[in-house]
């Protein structure tokens, strides 16, 4: 079954300064739940490639694997894969290594927008709140930083592709369980920005895992995800409390 068949789509209509928008997004519930199960949510914030409003770009790569029977089998969860305006971004992050770029940059109406949706899920929905895991390719990897440092206690794991943040914001992602992964050879967003949040982080007294591919460009995403022991330790991570 073609995975837009498998993944329930919806809008929600959110202010944006004196403008009223709408956020496209798509759902994977569990192939089968029982009751009284709680399962994960997974919350996947897309690359550029896949703005727009036809709720169907964001499906590329991460939802797409994730919708094949084996995954739905061995990884039951809630997927929520929203969509981005074409000419907004998850978070306003440079692509490229700056100094001085702005702490406290508000959030960006479109995941603020994402926010009320994963949470409106958390109340309505068999979700297991300490298992929420929030994970994002190239813009959605910035977004993913941005996102994991506003809300350092909602997530129980982290895992940004090919992005970048502020490492001034270090000590936030503390306790976080994180897995960064970024393509030595990217040269649409240089390796440095996950390099440095890496080092800050760690500087900082934290822990996480890196992983650089030698010799991979921009799409460090497909051996990312398509590696097995990505998806057992993303789905092994629990909320700390």
């Amino acid at each position: 079954m073609a995975p837009e068949n498998l993944y329930e789509a919806h809008t929600l209509d959110f202010a944006d300064g004196d403008e009223m928008a709408t956020l496209p997004y798509r759902l994977l519930r569990p192939a089968v739940i029982e009751e009284g199960e709680r399962v994960p949510l997974v919350v996947f914030l897309h690359g550029a490639g896949e703005r727009g409003n036809d709720n169907l770009a964001q499906l590329k790569y991460f939802p797409t694997w994730m919708a094949s029977d084996e995954a739905r089998a061995n990884y039951p969860c809630y997927l929520l894969a929203p969509q981005c305006r074409r000419d907004k971004k998850w978070a306003d992050y440079s692509r490229d290594p700056m100094e001085g770029e702005p702490l406290g940059h508000p959030l960006s109406a479109d995941l603020a927008a994402v926010v009320n949706v994963m949470e409106q899920l958390l109340d309505d929905e068999p979700i297991d709140a300490d298992r929420v895991y929030l994970t994002g390719l190239s813009m959605g990897g910035f977004g993913s930083w941005d996102l994991a440092s506003r809300m350092p206690g909602r997530f129980a794991a982290m895992m940004p592709i090919c992005g970048g943040g502020d490492p001034r914001l270090a000590e936030k992602y503390l306790g976080l369980p994180i897995w960064c992964f970024h393509g030595g050879a990217d040269s649409v967003v240089k390796p440095e920005r996950s390099r440095s949040m890496v080092e800050a982080i760690l500087a900082a007294g934290g822990g996480l895992t890196y992983t650089e591919f030698g010799g991979v460009g921009h799409d460090s995403w497909t051996p990312a995800y398509q590696d097995p022991a990505t998806l057992v330790w993303l789905f092994e991570q629990v909320r700390k409390r």
